[in-house]
C-alpha cells in the first residue's frame, strides 16, 4: 500500500480541499492519515511574492515531518506546489522511506484565477505562476482535473490508486 501521496499542483487548484476528501476515505478505513501542507510551513502575505527559495528553505523540516510520520505508521498526504527539479528531489529523497504515490492535480487557468481571487489569501498571480513553474511538468503516477471533477470523485480515484 501506498504511504506517501503527493498532490502537486498550482495554487488555487484545489489541492486542500482534495486532500480533506481523501483523508475522510482513509478514515472510513480505520487508515491513520496525516495532511502535511507546504502552507503549514509558511506564513504568506497576500501583498508578498513567494519565491523558490523561499519554498526550498521550508523543505527540510516539511521532510523531516513526513519522515517521522511515515515511521509511525501514518499515511501522508502531501500538499505541495513544486516548483523547481531540487524541490522535488529532495521531497523524492524523503518518499523513500515509503511508498509513494505522485499525483499532479490542475485545472484550467481561468478558474485557478477565479479560485485565487475569491481566496484572497494569496499573492495576485501565485496560480498562475506555480502553474507555470510546476515541477515536474510530467511523468506522475496520476493526473487529475480538480475542475471538471469533483475533489470527492477525484479522491475516490486517488484512493483506489493507494489500495491496489
Amino acid at each position: 500500500m501506498r504511504n506517501i501521496i503527493l498532490l502537486n499542483g498550482p495554487s488555487s487548484a484545489g489541492k486542500s480541499t482534495l486532500s480533506r476528501e481523501l483523508q475522510k476515505r482513509f478514515e472510513e478505513k480505520g487508515a491513520a492519515s496525516v495532511i502535511i501542507s507546504i502552507d503549514d510551513y509558511m506564513i504568506t502575505d497576500p501583498k508578498e511574492t513567494i519565491y523558490e527559495d523561499d519554498i526550498y528553505e521550508i523543505m527540510p523540516g516539511m521532510c523531516r515531518d513526513i519522515g517521522k510520520l511515515v515511521n509511525a505508521g501514518k499515511i501522508v498526504i502531501v500538499d505541495h506546489a513544486i516548483t523547481s527539479e531540487r524541490i522535488y528531489d529532495m521531497f523524492l529523497d524523503t518518499a523513500k522511506c515509503g511508498e509513494a504515490l505522485t499525483v499532479k492535480v490542475t485545472c484550467d487557468l481561468e478558474i485557478l484565477r477565479r479560485r485565487e481571487k475569491e481566496r484572497g489569501d494569496r499573492c495576485p498571480g501565485s496560480a498562475e505562476a506555480s502553474l507555470r513553474y510546476l515541477w515536474p511538468k510530467d511523468g506522475y503516477d496520476l493526473c487529475i482535473d480538480n475542475g471538471k471533477v469533483s475533489a470527492a470523485d477525484n479522491a475516490e480515484k486517488i484512493f483506489s490508486e493507494v489500495y491496489i
